[in-house]
């Protein structure tokens, strides 16, 4: 319904801002990352998502629109509303949590106050079907640096699991990944590891 609010900051908090368009004050609820790139601006152009329920309405801002996506993603997951989407948004950013989708990092989304491991699961597990092939791609440096930590870290796990001591398959791990010019998968870098282990 309200897709962007451009005007004057009025009041601006961590947790919401209050920004003059045309003499009207909207009260708009934000993240810390939105908060922390309109702290110091007097005009901003904020995306928002206008949330109804019986007993309330109410606005969310986003500075930008892969925050908006991100927040309105999230809310169309069954058992996370709109202030555990704010929540997840304020711990981390829609880049990071972009990474942990990738990646299944259960441990940095159930790191979030209030997320436990089951809720982190499932979000990771609708957010992968609702990105599309090119958001799961897409990705910068530290993305592809933290796919390599997490399928070694999960290769490792597998590997001290099948009885292999932890030296010496973080070592075998560390060479092939060292010797390989091509992103290896989990279940790829596991069977090289245990040929050579």
């Amino acid at each position: 319904m309200i897709s962007y609010i451009e005007g004057k900051l009025v009041e601006i908090d961590p947790t919401y801002i209050i920004i003059d368009n045309g003499g009207i004050g909207y009260h708009v609820n934000i993240s810390l990352n939105t908060y922390s790139l309109v702290k110091n601006l007097d005009q901003a152009h904020i995306f928002t998502h206008f949330h109804v329920k019986e007993d309330a309405q109410t606005l969310y801002g986003f500075f930008d629109q892969d925050e908006k996506k991100r927040f309105q993603q999230l809310i169309s997951i069954s058992g996370v509303g709109p202030s555990t989407g704010l929540m997840i948004l304020s711990s981390l950013s829609s880049q990071e949590l972009h990474a942990a989708i990738v990646n299944s990092d259960v441990k940095t989304i159930s790191g979030v106050k209030g997320i436990g491991q089951k809720t982190a699961q499932r979000i990771i597990l609708e957010l992968k079907d609702k990105m599309s092939k090119e958001e799961l791609e897409a990705g910068g440096p530290l993305l592809t640096l933290k796919k390599e930590h997490s399928v070694k870290s999960e290769a490792l796990a597998a590997l001290t699991t099948l009885g292999i001591s932890k030296s010496v398959a973080e070592k075998t791990l560390d060479k092939i990944m060292k010797d390989s010019d091509e992103d290896l998968g989990l279940e790829d870098l596991i069977k090289l590891a245990l040929k050579r282990a």
